[in-house]
This record gives structure tokens, sequence and C-alpha cells, in this order.
């Protein structure tokens, strides 16, 4: 399994329009051949950061991912609202196995 943590942190007065973005590019992104899971989080102690969970079945699906129509809106919708460049990390998912 593919998986990646994104970490974001939003401009204060911008936080419900992200949430509101990234639920649409969620809603999209779960009906993605080879998704695992994309869970949106945020830090309960400072409410302008985001977790991002995303898990494909291989690395080709993440891949794949990031040239749907949904990820190009969302990313562009999103990028003013970021308080500094959000930071992807990678990692290969051992359980549960794929």
């Amino acid at each position: 399994m593919h998986v990646t943590l994104v970490y974001v942190d939003i401009i204060a007065d911008k936080v419900d329009a992200f949430i509101e973005a990234t639920r649409l590019n969620h809603l999209n992104s779960i009906n993605e051949p080879g998704n695992r899971r994309f869970d949106v989080l945020r830090d309960s102690e400072n409410p302008n950061r985001f977790l991002l969970y995303e898990a494909y079945a291989s690395e080709a699906d993440a891949k794949a991912h990031k040239e749907t129509d949904h990820y190009f809106e969302w990313r562009d919708r999103v990028q003013s609202m970021m308080a500094s460049p959000r930071r992807g990390v990678r990692y290969d998912g051992l359980f549960p196995e794929a």
C-alpha cells in the first residue's frame, strides 16, 4: 500500500473555505480506483493545522490521483489559503496488508 501524509497549515480566516474545498476533494478521491483511504484530520490543539492521510493500493494509483480534475481544482483553490507550503511524506503501508 502506498501512503502519503500531507501536512497543511491554513491561514486562520481561510479555514472554513479550506475545509469545504477539501471535503469535495475527499468525496471524489474515495471513489478513485485503488483508493483505500482518504482521511482529513484537524489538529485538536491548533485548528489551523490539518493532516490528509491518503492511502492507495499502489504508487501508480497515487500518481493517478494527482492527475484528476478534482485534485487540480483542490490544489489551485487552496494554494492561497496556506500559511506555508504543504508537505507530503510518503510511507509504505505494511498493515493491513493490501
